[in-house]
């Protein structure tokens, strides 16, 4: 098996993923996963593969992420491994699907507009 590769994005987060063989070992911008994600974020990494129901130590995974907080860049790396799930096989795609990891969430933040304080928030309105 060759190298598979995918891009994932979500909120300002681009992530390109690179799946091989390997011994199961998470590198991401050069760092491993532990030392780059807090831990509440980790598990939606390694999502992909419980989800398939694989064991993920077979798999060495090198990303690349860039843009946007952690939150963000976690889902881009998580989406663009199920992208190289599917690649790898078709099977995966069903339940990779109905846990909408397939599936870009374009939602970003509306940017600010003049004459108000935020995107939508106005003003305290006062008559007096």
């Amino acid at each position: 098996m060759e190298m598979i590769n995918a891009v994932g994005r979500r909120k300002a987060s681009v992530a390109r993923v690179y799946l091989m063989k390997g011994q199961g070992k998470i590198t991401i911008n050069d760092k491993d996963l532990k030392d780059y994600f807090p831990s509440h974020v980790m598990l939606n990494v390694t999502d992909p593969f419980v989800t398939a129901d694989i064991d993920g130590n077979i798999y060495d995974l090198k990303v690349n992420v860039k843009g946007g907080g952690f939150k963000g860049q976690a889902e881009a790396i998580r989406m663009g491994i199920s992208r190289c799930l599917v690649k790898l096989s078709e099977d995966f795609r069903k339940p990779l699907k109905v846990k909408k990891y397939l599936t870009r969430d374009s939602r970003e933040v509306e940017r600010k507009k003049y004459g108000k304080p935020k995107a939508r928030r106005s003003f305290q309105f006062s008559k007096r």
